[in-house]
């Protein structure tokens, strides 16, 4: 496996497939790498570098007690990119790693990034507070903390059989093949990691962050995200980011990526070559 460890002596997991302009991937919450393989294989496909990693913690990397926060996210992803010589990048982050793009750029600049993109993603704010009213209330990421503690397993499986893919809603056509596929990347991750992670993705403001975004930025929402609501995310980070340009897929829920990854792929596919 391609492996490389970070200057506090994590292994971090990466997959790099393809050659051409390089495209990177960060994954959302429990999930791993494998979470963006509709988009790597169409992309290498197209004649590009596909380049995405399990976050600490998740996945294949290795499980630190520590450090399972935005900020270490971020310089694990600005490592990547330099241990690899990455440049010209094209940056796309999926709910949590909308959140580690966002930071890295806060942290590390644009300096090899050409563009990005922030799908189903939690910036700007996720928790509710005065200044964020169209935010979730604490108690609800308490339930997801009391959840993974009390049966993580089951949590990870109700999590996709409903709310996720919008597995819930009258008429869906249920994959019990995703739901599978999530609950195994969920569980391979580190159940320290993942657990505080979920204040990680919760609590972190990436105001400011987006401010910093010099490049052209894409946005991709559904307006039936029932994990990440889009007016506190994606509408919200559209009026931070200087001309971002948001696609809002009525009725799509939040993992967009796989149940309506031909229109996401094409949509992504243009912003790339625009």
């Amino acid at each position: 496996m391609a492996m490389f460890t970070t200057t506090d002596g994590v292994e971090i997991y990466y997959k790099d497939w393809g050659r051409g302009q390089p495209i990177v991937f960060s994954h959302g919450w429990p999930l791993d790498a494998d979470s963006w393989e509709s988009q790597m294989i169409f992309f290498a496909n197209h004649g590009y570098r596909c380049i995405a990693h399990d976050r600490r913690g998740h996945g294949r990397s290795s499980q630190p007690w520590d450090g399972n926060d935005m900020d270490h996210y971020a310089d694990d992803l600005a490592q990547l990119l330099e241990r690899l010589d990455v440049r010209d990048a094209v940056l796309f982050g999926f709910s949590t790693g909308g959140g580690e793009v966002a930071r890295y750029i806060g942290r590390h600049g644009t300096a090899r990034v050409a563009k990005a993109g922030l799908i189903s993603a939690v910036p700007p704010l996720m928790l509710k507070t005065a200044a964020n009213p169209g935010g979730l209330p604490l108690e609800v990421f308490d339930g997801i903390r009391a959840g993974q503690l009390a049966d993580r397993s089951q949590l990870y499986l109700d999590i996709p059989s409903g709310p996720f893919y919008g597995f819930n809603r009258p008429g869906a056509k249920v994959s019990q093949g995703l739901i599978q596929s999530w609950w195994m990347q969920g569980m391979m991750g580190g159940h320290k990691n993942t657990f505080d992670s979920i204040k990680a993705f919760s609590e972190t403001d990436f105001t400011e962050d987006l401010k910093k975004f010099t490049i052209p930025t894409l946005i991709i929402h559904g307006d039936d995200d029932q994990i990440v609501p889009i007016d506190a995310a994606g509408r919200a980070s559209a009026k931070l980011i200087p001309h971002a340009k948001l696609i809002v897929y009525p009725g799509a829920p939040h993992g967009l990526t796989d149940t309506h990854k031909e229109q996401v792929n094409a949509d992504m596919l243009a912003f790339v070559k625009g």
